[in-house]
């Protein structure tokens, strides 16, 4: 691995600039096992303290620190450098968002489509012998593969639909009604289907993927869809 390291960075500030650029920084790597957030301290710290982008965790969590690294939607904090082919890196900020600058981007488009599925159980009807709603562990498991989801928004900026038509939902909110559609405790099904199931709900889909080769947990945002469908179908909603 070569000890220095150029990043290519995407800069823009709607202030003063007239239209993006890119702007090259040398980074001499210290570890093999090195991440890009890491490095991207390093450039804000010690030589351009005007960069700014987005962090929190640093541990794959939050999915704060989500951008689009050398050609695939990534969170910096768990991409190291050594993993990446190319000498050189090149980073650019998140997908169809606005840019407050950099690497910055406005999520509030991504959050009102979270909102606007009712992201929270809406209970159903209690067991009458104990007044809760109960759960066993084998209809808990149906759920075990969409309760990951860390609100990164790279699904969302990868899926060339969402870049088109600004009012289709996208494949995290698709996910997200998928888990509470599949969660026995909900006892909204029908009302959730119908938040899908429009011109700019799941139909809409391409079945292009991109969601789920980006996902940073290994999510299947594509299955939720096709789940999503197939329930839609078999209740004659079609």
């Amino acid at each position: 691995m070569n000890n220095k390291t150029i990043f290519r960075i995407f800069r823009f500030n709607p202030v003063h600039d007239k239209k993006p650029y890119f702007q090259e920084f040398e980074v001499t790597l210290t570890r093999k096992d090195q991440t890009v957030l890491e490095c991207l301290f390093y450039i804000q710290q010690r030589l351009d303290d005007s960069l700014a982008f987005r962090s929190s965790c640093r541990a794959g969590i939050c999915g704060s620190c989500a951008m689009h690294i050398n050609g695939k939607y990534r969170l910096a904090c768990n991409t190291q450098v050594s993993g990446l082919t190319s000498d050189s890196i090149t980073i650019r900020p998140l997908a169809h968002m606005p840019i407050h600058k950099d690497l910055f981007v406005d999520m509030k488009p991504f959050w009102e489509k979270y909102e606007h599925i009712k992201p929270y159980l809406i209970p159903g009807k209690p067991s009458p012998e104990t007044g809760e709603q109960i759960q066993t562990p084998d209809e808990r498991s149906r759920i075990d593969v969409l309760i990951d989801c860390i609100l990164c928004a790279c699904c969302h900026s990868s899926c060339p639909i969402t870049a088109s038509q600004e009012k289709y939902l996208g494949p995290m909110a698709f996910l997200h009604v998928d888990r509470f559609f599949s969660d026995t405790r909900d006892g909204a099904a029908e009302e959730r289907l119908a938040v899908v199931n429009n011109e700019y709900g799941v139909w809409r889909c391409h079945t292009v993927f991109n969601c789920q080769e980006v996902c940073p947990k290994d999510l299947d945002p594509s299955g939720s869809i096709a789940h999503l469908k197939t329930e839609i179908i078999k209740s004659n909603r079609v």
